[in-house]
């Protein structure tokens, strides 16, 4: 090796090392906690948005509640809603009238969308702002307006109007300004899991001057005012937030929040390069374990095995279903007694033992997962491996031992070899057991969101992870007026295009029932019709396995898998 050559090599090494221990730099504040470093997680897909009003994937989330705020949030441990930008609220005797008070001195990231490029607080204003546009008609770009629609006063109207281009000057009326730091919000009738709703993506604030500068563009502009803000992305890449500065937050000992200089974000699509990333020491966070390696990786009591041990292991089942949906007004699944005919003709235990390795138990139940807040899913009757009931039904649907019975494709999306390998097993098992042939078609995930939300896709793979802990979050799914008038109008909330009066009355009453048993009652009959009118193939009920590094800390699991980094932090390791 010649010495230049030499040379660089040393210079390179040495920056790397500086930056390892640049990374890693701590130092120790009140309380027993440290400032700095770097928290590196993986993604398997690259997000599609940014904007608050047009997220529908996990990834994107994840992202946004380390930019964005509400008005109130989901406390990370517990998951209860809890104060954020607004520092308390109260609610009048009739449950409709929610008044909010918000922080002073709350500001917006620094950002060119402002004048000198300084962020400026956050006001009523904003908060007024936000909320309309969640109610602007625009089906293409606001994905959120389900969590107002027909329960906020005026909700409704201001999208019928805005639909027809017409913009009225007071907004919604039931959003009102009180003062530069008190909101009031009108609902039509009490509705037991408003503030729940409003904690979601969608009711997160941005200034309008970020909206007037970047336009369409705003997918990859965020402003917000959280703990963290975009400082580098590079689309399938990187996405690196950084630290605010200016962060309102401070914790129990007075130290100004977050603790870590940033956040870095990788885009590794295969799940074993992940895991031997955050082996190698290269992230801090590995979330689900690759289906081919748990053998290796942990025991039959969840414990890890030695070449593991030095990590922090954490796992508990997630409030969250796999599903295949069927689309209700296509030519092919139309048919409930095919529908039922498919349920039936998959062994779910053998999926999650063998495919699964116990990543997964049974959808035996109904939509809504076991242990989503106080209600109690084993009342509802499933679907179970019936292979006799299922040929039943498939003759019941005019295709006796298969005959005549068009080709089905089912659509998934690319990015994660669990529902590739999911989807194999399940090919294979309604082919065995029903004697069709079932294709598999794998896209990109931006495509295939697409397709289903156009109904371009008549079976299709999805999965639901719980907004809040109530099975409201997972039964609105299902509501009939979610359906638009036109097949080729998009829809995100009930892309099965499912209409049911039976339903729609019992999950009417329900979350107008502020009793919580019989509010839980009324959520059992409305989940049992999901299942009666094999709405979608329940799947398995996920367990989530996380593995953190050793010098991670205050980083808890919860079973929505939300994540808040703000009050994360890192010790010292030995060598740094």
């Amino acid at each position: 090796m010649n010495k230049l050559l030499y040379f660089l090599v040393c210079v390179l090494m040495i920056s790397c090392i500086r930056e390892q221990k640049r990374e890693f730099r701590l130092h120790p504040a009140k309380g027993g906690v440290y400032y700095g470093g770097t928290f590196r997680t993986n993604e398997e897909e690259y997000f599609k948005t940014l904007y608050p009003l047009n997220i529908t994937e996990v990834v994107a989330h994840r992202i946004c509640e380390q930019i964005f705020e509400g008005l109130v949030t989901f406390d990370d441990s517990t998951l209860a809603v809890v104060p954020s930008l607004a520092y308390k609220w109260d609610i009048d005797p009739s449950g409709t009238k929610y008044t909010f008070y918000l922080r002073k001195g709350v500001l917006f990231h620094d950002d060119p969308c402002f004048k000198n490029g300084k962020g400026r607080e956050l006001k009523a204003q904003d908060v007024k702002y936000c909320l309309d546009r969640l109610c602007y008609h625009n089906p293409a770009d606001n994905q959120g307006f389900w969590i107002f629609k027909d329960v906020v006063k005026g909700a409704s109207e201001y999208d019928s109007l805005t639909a027809n281009k017409i913009l009225p000057d007071s907004g919604v009326s039931g959003i009102k300004i009180i003062d530069d730091y008190t909101v009031q919000i009108e609902l039509e009738r009490p509705y037991a899991v408003f503030l729940a709703r409003l904690a979601l993506i969608f009711g997160k604030i941005y200034p309008k001057e970020a909206i007037e500068k970047y336009g369409n563009e705003i997918r990859i502009h965020p402003v917000g005012t959280g703990p963290f803000y975009l400082k580098i992305n590079r689309e399938n890449q990187v996405t690196f937030l950084a630290r605010n500065p200016n962060y309102w937050k401070k914790d129990e000992y007075g130290n100004q929040l977050p603790y870590l200089d940033a956040l870095r974000i990788s885009y590794i699509k295969e799940k074993k390069n992940e895991l031997l990333e955050f082996s190698k020491g290269n992230s801090d966070l590995v979330y689900k374990f690759p289906l081919e390696m748990i053998d290796e990786m942990v025991d039959y009591k969840h414990q890890l095995k030695p070449a593991y041990k030095k990590f922090q292991l954490q796992f508990m089942p997630s409030m969250s279903i796999q599903y295949y949906g069927f689309q209700h007004q296509g030519t092919i699944f139309n048919n409930v007694n095919l529908r039922k005919a498919f349920c039936y003709a998959i062994d779910r235990q053998k999926l999650c033992d063998f495919t699964l390795k116990g990543s997964g138990f049974p959808g035996i139940y109904g939509i809504v997962p076991p242990g989503t807040g106080t209600y109690n899913s084993t009342n509802v009757k499933g679907f179970t491996f019936d292979p006799s009931k299922a040929r039943e039904y498939l003759a019941k649907a005019g295709y006796p031992n298969g005959k005549g019975c068009p080709k089905v494709t089912l659509e998934l999306n690319s990015g994660g070899a669990r529902n590739s390998q999911v989807a194999e097993a399940i090919k294979k098992m309604l082919e065995e057991t029903l004697s069709i042939q079932v294709d598999l078609l794998t896209v990109p995930w931006a495509q295939h969101t697409e397709a289903i939300e156009a109904a371009k896709t008549d079976f299709y793979r999805l999965g639901w992870v719980a907004d809040y802990p109530d099975a409201e979050n997972f039964l609105n799914l299902f509501h009939s007026k979610y359906v638009p008038a036109e097949l080729t109008t998009k829809t995100y909330i009930n892309s099965f295009r499912y209409k049911s009066k039976i339903f729609d009355q019992y999950f009417d009453d329900a979350v107008q029932t502020v009793d919580e048993t019989k509010r839980n009652e009324l959520y059992t009959k409305a989940d049992q019709q999901v299942i009666d009118d094999a709405v979608v193939m329940p799947i398995y009920y996920d367990i989530d396995f996380r593995l953190l590094q050793p010098n991670v800390r205050n980083c808890p699991q919860n079973a929505m898998e939300q994540r808040d980094f703000t009050e994360v932090y890192f010790v010292p390791m030995k060598g740094f």
